[in-house]
């Protein structure tokens, strides 16, 4: 037909590109946020840009202006409430980077069987301590982050760099010892400090059960590449939570398997 423009049909390959980079970011985003008060926000936010594109076809001058206003320091707005999240989706990708560099050096330099083996000897003390709080209902969390952050860590908590053993993890979550409260991180095969304070979640889904353990816990997977293991101290039952979600009523054998795959 003459006259019809079909130009807007003309999708170059980087087009593709540039359309799948952003449903990743639109995707990290919404996996960061998920769940959380800012989810809430967002939400807020963008209700008001459409009330103010609205008012503004509408010339609802008055209106239009407080708005416009508003919108007109967006940006900033955006960094100031979102600057948590922003944090962790910076965390986020230079982590993954860092991972995938690892991950390349250590295929070149050690063989599968070894780095398999070396996560089972170091997964076996772990499991057997899990296992004795399970039944002597001792309150524990355990972190066990890829990389450690020194900075972040040890000024919520007291340094060790010890060698996991089985009773070393149980003397620590004995009720009277001064290092029980608080999380003990593991990293790079040994545990690097316990009785660390943690970022406690903004998830208003989690059940009302839920103590400062288990929202530590999560709090922690939501802003690192972390998992946590959180022992109950009323119920005996273990927790695995990672990237935000959290399995209840965790077996040995299958914590075993969900470390042996993060590990």
């Amino acid at each position: 037909m003459e006259g019809l423009d079909l130009s807007f049909l003309d999708i170059r390959f980087l087009d593709f590109i540039d359309i799948v980079l952003v449903a990743i970011i639109i995707y990290y985003v919404y996996n960061l946020i998920r769940g959380t008060i800012a989810l809430n926000i967002l939400l807020g936010l963008v209700i008001i840009y459409l009330v103010y594109v609205v008012t503004k076809e509408l010339q609802m001058r008055l209106l239009s202006q407080i708005l416009g206003g508003f919108v007109s320091v967006g940006v900033l707005a955006l960094i100031i409430v979102f600057q948590q999240e922003i944090r962790r989706f910076l965390l986020l990708i230079g982590k993954n980077a860092s991972l995938h560099r690892n991950r390349l050096w250590k295929t070149v330099f050690a063989s599968k069987k070894e780095v398999e083996k070396s996560a089972v000897i170091s997964l076996k003390p772990i499991i057997d301590a899990c296992k004795y709080m399970q039944v002597t209902r001792t309150g524990a969390l355990i972190v066990f982050a890829k990389y450690f952050d020194e900075q972040y860590y040890q000024n919520s908590g007291e340094q060790m760099d010890a060698i996991i053993s089985k009773r070393l993890l149980e003397s620590i979550f004995q009720k009277n010892s001064p290092l029980h409260d608080g999380a003990v991180v593991i990293s790079e095969g040994k545990i690097r400090c316990a009785s660390c304070i943690l970022p406690l979640t903004d998830n208003e889904k989690l059940p009302p059960h839920f103590g400062l353990r288990h929202r530590a816990g999560i709090g922690i997977s939501e802003m690192s590449d972390a998992v946590a293991v959180i022992v109950s101290e009323e119920t005996g039952k273990i927790s695995y939570a990672k990237q935000g979600r959290v399995k209840m009523n965790v077996n040995p054998d299958d914590l075993e398997r969900l470390l042996a795959s993060h590990i």
